[in-house]
């Protein structure tokens, strides 16, 4: 399985292979560890998140969303000036086409688990069978003003110190 995410500590970006003998995560540039520990990962398949330990996981499809909005905008646009010239077939066919590459990209793409605190991807799991939910607007709200709530209890932390 690898993992990949920002640092909790500074950062900077943190990729690792997690193997059965791995038994950290590591951060190269503060020193920053996590252990892993066997309750976190069953079957090659994380239980929480390995970098923050967030029991709150989701999966998606591990395609870059930019280039799918771009391909999504090209489409629209060849499709548009096709239309505007009155060339019905071609417009038709330019959206048939894209249609039919990203139903071959979803297809081909695996899932990846995403954790809503901290933005982890863990690639190369085992997620037959499992479980685990696409994205929950509500829990990633949830999460959302979390963070929001302590990055302002820390200000006024820093802001009595003083």
């Amino acid at each position: 399985m690898r993992v990949s995410g920002g640092c909790p500590s500074c950062q900077q970006a943190v990729r690792a292979e997690i193997t059965s003998t791995a038994d950290r995560l590591h951060c190269d540039a503060c020193d920053w560890s996590r252990p892993v520990v066997a309750d976190d990962i069953a079957e090659n398949r994380p239980r929480r998140c390995l970098m923050c330990g967030c029991d709150d996981l989701w999966r998606q499809k591990d395609f870059p969303q930019k280039i799918g909005v771009a391909m999504v905008g090209v489409g629209i646009l060849i499709s548009t000036i096709a239309y505007y010239n009155y060339w019905i077939k071609t417009a038709i066919a330019v959206l048939v086409v894209f249609a039919l590459v990203d139903m071959l990209l979803f297809w081909l793409m695996p899932d990846v688990l995403v954790c809503y605190r901290c933005g982890a991807t863990h690639r190369r799991t085992n997620l037959q069978d499992e479980p685990h939910p696409a994205f929950d607007l509500e829990v990633a709200e949830r999460y959302r003003q979390q963070a929001i709530r302590l990055a302002e209890s820390q200000e006024q932390s820093e802001k009595h110190e003083m």
